[in-house]
Order: C-alpha cells, then structure tokens, then sequence
C-alpha cells in the first residue's frame, strides 16, 4: 500500500497517554483534525488548556505534523515527502517551497 497524507495531527507529547495511537508514538495524546487549527480548538474545548509549552492551562511540550494512512504520526518535513511520493501534491510549485 502506498503511504498518503490522511490529515493534520498534533501530538501533545505531555498529555496522558491515550489507548489507540499512531504506530511509532508510544505516550501522550495525538489530536487529529482537517487543519492543525482544528486540532488546536479540540484540545482547548474539551481540556480548557491551551496548546504552549509553557505558563498556565498549557498542555506542554507538541510536535505539528501529519498522520498517514498506514498509521504514523510524521512531521512537517517527512510529511511533504509523503506527499511527493503520493503525488499528492501534483501541479504546485511545492519542490522549491522550504519548510
């Protein structure tokens, strides 16, 4: 099966660890959503806290990427070539964007 982005996730690594996670993440909580926003607004409604590593009401330390349909948390860099290989990004000038 060819690996493809599914959508945006965030993984809370300081969050108590949830049951079903993605394959290569072992503690914390991954939020998964249409676009990281998404994610963000889920965690703040349902916990009241806020998605800093620091301060009052944060969720401590996070990682933005994205979770593929195999199953994997990746980040941003892994994600885009993900989505190369997928050619889920055909027909945008994306090869000489950074990241």
């Amino acid at each position: 099966m060819e690996e493809r982005i599914l959508c945006a996730a965030i993984w809370y690594k300081d969050l108590p660890t949830q049951t079903f996670l993605p394959i290569n993440i072992e503690k914390g909580l991954v939020v998964t959503g249409h676009r990281h926003p998404h994610c963000i607004d889920v965690v703040r409604t349902l916990t009241g806290l806020r998605t800093v590593q620091f301060g009052d009401n944060s969720v401590g330390e996070t990682v933005q990427g994205f979770l593929t349909n195999t199953n994997r948390f990746v980040g941003r860099v892994e994600a885009r070539n993900v989505a190369l290989n997928a050619r889920q990004l055909a027909g945008r000038n994306v090869i000489s964007r950074k990241i």
